[in-house]
């Protein structure tokens, strides 16, 4: 593929040379690759230009303030020079990768948006679809199964899963938007069908500093990412809801809303059972009556975001809202959200959870304090070298909604781990502060009652914790089995 393959007119080559891969990683770049200088956080790409250039780059895409630096810096070099390098390496991403399976969708949200692409990928299952999610556990798809470090990948990256993902004969995928992955422009170029927003909380401030930055990169997946064809799935009991609404409006983007508020796919009652919850819905002016086996009010709202991403990706289809619907009582729990894991010798139950931002934490306490009389327990931590600010907050939720706390280690990083668990305790004085988290998880189960509830939160699905630089080998669910002495089942 040439060079004048991959770029808008607007720019004029002096050179067309023929372009054998791509990458923004120099350490990547081989003979014949274009190499792309973006500015990052900490380190701005156009410093590897040199040595780019020395490993045989073809071409060069980075910031038009380095022009006058660059240009013509090196003899057959092709150096484009843009005012978005990121949107534009996306974009070559998506041309030089143009093959992408057929029906995509994307979630965006603080929480719940691994919950909600798995869903999808159940019901599309049930619905005799070739499907896969993507997003921060990896790529889960019938014979495609990979682990994953990002929750949105860079676009190269991304972009070639997707044309191997419709190699492989997957014609459905759902995946995950980060904030960081919307900021940074590494979703565009996908032709999404459909695109959900879940709800808004307090996360990633170390990144956007202020809460408006934050909603706004959430924002772009409706006003920049999600064409005008597509259908905007939003959750109608958010503060934010009306705002987005009115920006997929103004581009004429077909709404479907969920949740009680909603006129589209609204629960209109929704009872508590031992293992699960009964809802009566009213699915686009028809009505249902589902038993879903899900625990806690946050997964009937994951639930229904995932039914409106079907539907509103089939949007215009033979696909029948009830086809859908009637599947919602299939669903599987996804690995480390709300994940039981066994009872003590006690009686005691254990549960594995992901939250790890105030609001998530807020309602996997809320959710399990329905389902028990007896006393509510929660092990958790806060991640350090990110914002320090949601400590205290989660530290007063747990105070405020379990009987017994402890505080402990999650991901410390390279931040002093006793400053962290201080930073939470703050608001949660009475909580036992014990660093070691298996020993944390230990005295927490030991502590169990019959009827009692515990929740360790914070890593879920995790299998490392990071301290340091280093990554040592760390899985909560294994961590408890081992406790109890479980094996788990298939």
């Amino acid at each position: 593929m040439r060079l004048s393959d991959l770029v808008t007119a607007s720019h004029a080559l002096t050179n067309d040379p023929e372009i054998l891969g791509i990458t923004a990683d120099s350490r990547e770049v081989k003979p014949g690759y274009l190499f792309a200088a973006l500015p990052g956080v900490s380190v701005d790409g156009a410093t590897f230009i040199p040595q780019a250039i020395e490993s045989g780059a073809a071409a060069i895409l980075a910031h038009t303030e380095h022009e006058a630096e660059y240009k013509g810096s090196a003899q057959d070099i092709e150096t484009i020079f843009s005012d978005n390098p990121r949107h534009d390496l996306a974009m070559m991403a998506s041309k030089y990768y143009p093959n992408q399976p057929e029906n995509i969708v994307a979630v965006t949200g603080s929480n719940g948006k691994t919950s909600v692409t798995h869903f999808c990928r159940q019901l599309w299952q049930c619905l005799d679809y070739t499907s896969a999610s993507l997003g921060t556990i990896g790529i889960e798809a019938p014979g495609f199964e990979q682990a994953g470090s990002m929750t949105t990948p860079d676009p190269v990256t991304l972009h070639s899963e997707l044309q191997e993902m419709e190699a492989c004969g997957i014609s459905h995928v759902a995946m995950e938007a980060s904030s960081h992955g919307l900021d940074q422009y590494r979703l565009d170029g996908i032709n999404l069908k459909a695109a959900a927003f879940t709800n808004l909380s307090r996360d990633h401030l170390d990144y956007h500093h202020t809460m408006d930055n934050y909603l706004a990169a959430k924002a772009r997946l409706f006003t920049e990412v999600l064409s005008k064809k597509g259908v905007a799935i939003l959750n109608a009991d958010i503060p934010e809801f009306e705002h987005l609404k009115s920006a997929c409006e103004s581009r004429n983007i077909k709404v479907i809303d969920y949740g009680y508020d909603a006129h589209e796919i609204q629960i209109t009652e929704r009872t508590i059972k031992p293992a699960g919850q009964f809802l009566k819905l009213r699915v686009l002016g028809e009505f249902f009556e589902i038993d879903l086996p899900l625990v806690g009010e946050f997964q009937a709202y994951n639930a229904l975001c995932a039914l409106g991403l079907i539907i509103g990706s089939h949007h215009g289809t033979q696909l029948r809202p009830y086809e859908a619907v009637t599947y919602l009582e299939n669903l599987q729990t996804v690995r480390g959200r709300m994940e039981y894991i066994g009872s003590s010798a006690s009686g005691g139950h254990i549960y594995v959870d992901y939250a790890h931002t105030p609001d998530g934490l807020e309602n996997v306490l809320k959710a399990l304090r329905v389902h028990t009389d007896q006393k509510l327990c929660v092990v958790f931590g806060c991640g350090g070298d990110r914002d320090r600010g949601k400590r205290p907050q989660m530290g007063k939720i747990a105070h405020d909604l379990t009987d017994i706390c402890i505080v402990t280690d999650d991901n410390p990083r390279t931040e002093n781990a006793d400053n962290i668990r201080s930073d939470i305790m703050s608001a949660c004085p009475d909580a036992l502060n014990i660093g070691d988290r298996k020993h944390a998880i230990q005295k927490a189960i030991e502590q169990l009652e019959n009827g009692d509830i515990l929740v360790v939160a914070g890593k879920g699905h995790e299998t490392g914790q990071t301290i340091g630089d280093t990554v040592h080998p760390f899985d909560d669910a294994k961590v408890i089995r081992s406790i109890l002495n479980i094996k788990k089942t298939a």
